[in-house]
């Protein structure tokens, strides 16, 4: 807007529900922090989640006639207190460790030895590309060692934070993948959240990202999670469009197929796991865990469900 004034601020929310405009506003209010001066925060969150508000059952003196919109809940403010505790403790120092001996045994770190990124040993993909996947797959029965995923390009980061780990970062230490750690059974790089995530909020073509992962680590085994026919989104989708969604990752380098249904229903899990058959890839179907299998008090997701 042209007339801009500097003690004013204009937020706009959208959707494609009056409800969900108004969630998204409401989220949007909560997030501000302002201090020092006086603001209308409290004023519009009671607003908009009025219930008449959230019904459409208002008139222009909705205001006049709702004195609760003027009854405000003290904020925590636990934002500002936690900047508050961290510029104390940069400032003066943490009592929590005042007057405590200073450890003297501390070793040097051992730096690692650099890596040559001109040498590209084997792995397990070219191994896959050897044997197919049948051959594969008897290889692996036969191995006495642990066969490792490294995880930290999709589960880690989508557990610890929110998928938002960019393909810039990730390729930033592929290479290093390719030529320290070639023993790797497979990388876990796809699939899940991270392909919305990478669409909705990085601005990023997950596509984009599977093809130079694949081009910086050419000798270990790509590997996804596959949600069954609900691929990686979040609703069920036709047969044919999990069908080519499978052969497209297929082909755009993705070697490991981690297949899986929220309620252990293999029937919804045939789909993605054909399709994945009809490539020259892995399937690797999965079952999923929750709770504590030996809770007695908890006797449906038992060691017996599971086996």
């Amino acid at each position: 807007t042209p007339f801009y004034d500097s003690m004013l601020e204009k937020v706009t929310a959208w959707g494609s529900t009056p409800r969900e405009a108004v969630d998204r506003m409401d989220r949007a209010l909560r997030e501000f922090r302002i201090r020092g001066v006086a603001t209308n925060l409290a004023f519009l969150e009671n607003l908009i989640n009025h219930p008449k508000f959230r019904a459409g059952e208002y008139t222009t003196r909705f205001i006049d006639e709702t004195p609760d919109l003027f009854k405000f809940v003290r904020r925590r403010d636990r934002a500002t207190r936690l900047l508050r505790f961290i510029g104390e403790v940069a400032v003066n120092g943490n009592p929590e460790v005042e007057g405590r001996v200073v450890p003297t045994n501390l070793h040097d770190p051992v730096m690692p030895k650099s890596i040559d990124l001109d040498e590209i040993r084997p792995g397990t993909k070219q191994k896959l590309d050897q044997l197919g996947p049948e051959g594969f797959s008897r290889w692996m029965k036969d191995q006495n060692r642990v066969l490792i995923t490294d995880t930290t390009m999709r589960d880690a980061h989508q557990s610890l934070l929110a998928t938002r780990m960019r393909t810039y970062d990730m390729l930033a230490i592929a290479p290093y993948y390719a030529h320290g750690l070639p023993e790797l059974f497979s990388l876990e790089c796809w699939g899940g959240a991270t392909f919305d995530v990478a669409m909705r909020f990085l601005n990023e073509d997950p596509w984009d990202r599977l093809v130079k992962l694949r081009e910086r680590v050419p000798n270990i085994l790509t590997q996804m999670l596959l949600r069954a026919s609900n691929a990686v989104g979040y609703t069920n989708y036709p047969d044919n469009a999990v069908d080519y969604f499978v052969k497209q990752a297929a082909e755009h380098g993705m070697d490991v197929f981690r297949v899986f249904d929220s309620l252990n229903w293999v029937e919804n899990m045939k789909v993605a796991m054909e399709s994945v058959l009809k490539t020259d890839k892995l399937c690797e179907a999965t079952i999923c865990y929750t709770g504590d299998i030996y809770d007695k008090s908890r006797p449906k997701y038992n060691l017996d469900y599971y086996v």
